[in-house]
């Protein structure tokens, strides 16, 4: 029923369009005839043996004009409409690695292809999304089945009678370190989330970073003294800034975190708090193993982990809730290292930006 619907709409567009051209015609050869018999004397039986054979004429031409009309249409919009349509079908099935083809090229000023140029566009960006979706729930997958393997283990071990205490309180020490890494896994997760989805709206207010910065250290204290690092600071005094506090611990934490636990036993942290014009650059540095230039190039992604090294240490996500928080802190962070020799983080945005 709806296909024959469809092909009465099409014949009583393509019979009004023939009517338009049949008048317009009309109306042209009319004035003409008109222009031409006011030069000229006619008499009735002459008039009368012309009009018929101008009214055919008017028909011929009409029926010309109607063809070339709907060649054109069909080249010049039925084509690429088809194109775009049988493309999008494809894009709404799922399939994102379809390429609508061009009419004259990705460059060109043709109208339909700035239409199929963003809609190509549009589908990379979807197929990228969908891969990141799919390695999302791959990783979140593998992240949290190995703590939970080794909290089984680790569980049924303690269930036998055989064990000392010696081994026991090991054991019991094993179930509380991937406990707590799967909760950080959990609570990264959750964070990370509301980050991008913009669920997190950064309260912003004039504070001290300065001081910031020298109490997150202080929190990491325990750890640099277990490893016997040595902590070098050059912190300016009084550096204000105007952004969310909380949201730039997340940052400060991560960073120094990291650097404390890639950093070499008797090794180094160094953290520089400066301010250059209306910005505050911020580095934190260790000798730690450092990182590869390809590995450099994906450590702000999730969950992605380059050195097998860190592996155990880490779910890959500490970095990417960085960078996402100084996106929406409008600054830049940047990475520069050396394998064998250490890495540097700097972190760089406004010194004070008052409300609008």
């Amino acid at each position: 029923m709806r296909i024959g619907w469809l092909k009465i709409k099409r014949l009583l567009k393509a019979g009004w369009r023939f009517m338009i051209f049949f008048v317009m015609i009309a109306f042209v050869v009319t004035c003409n005839f008109f222009l031409f018999l006011s030069g000229m004397q006619m008499d009735e039986a002459q008039i009368r043996e012309a009009a018929p054979i101008t009214f055919w004429n008017i028909i011929l031409l009409t029926v010309l004009f109607s063809v070339i009309d709907a060649t054109r249409r069909a080249w010049m919009i039925s084509r690429p409409v088809k194109r775009i349509r049988e493309g999008m079908e494809k894009i709404v099935a799922g399939d994102f690695s379809i390429r609508i083809p061009y009419i004259k090229g990705e460059n060109s000023d043709n109208e339909f292809d700035s239409i199929i140029k963003g809609l190509n566009d549009m589908t990379a960006e979807l197929a990228g999304v969908e891969t990141l979706r799919t390695d999302f729930i791959s990783n979140v997958s593998h992240e949290i089945k190995t703590p939970l393997a080794v909290i089984s283990n680790y569980a049924t071990m303690l269930q036998s009678g055989v064990l000392t205490d010696e081994q026991r309180q090991e054991y019991a020490r094993a179930i509380t370190e991937q406990t707590k890494r799967l909760s950080e896994l959990i609570t990264n997760i959750l964070k990370l989330n509301r980050l991008e989805n913009q669920q997190i709206y950064p309260e912003k207010k004039r504070y001290n970073l300065s001081e910031q910065i020298c109490e997150c250290l202080l929190m990491h204290e325990y750890a640099w003294e277990k490893k016997e690092l040595e902590i070098d600071t050059d912190i300016a005094e009084d550096v204000f800034v105007y952004q969310d506090a909380e949201l730039l611990s997340l940052v400060w934490n991560n960073l120094f975190s990291n650097a404390i636990k890639f950093c070499k036993e008797e090794g180094k942290v160094s953290v520089t708090v400066q301010k250059a014009d209306d910005r505050v650059l911020v580095a934190v540095s260790d000798t730690g193993c450092g990182i590869s230039a390809e590995t450099g190039k994906h450590i702000f992604e999730k969950f992605y982990q380059g050195d097998t090294s860190h592996a155990t240490q880490g779910n890959g996500l500490g970095l990417a809730l960085v960078k996402r928080v100084i996106d929406i802190a409008e600054g830049n962070i940047s990475v520069q290292s050396k394998v064998g020799e250490g890495t540097t983080f700097t972190v760089s945005f406004e010194a004070e930006r008052e409300a609008l």
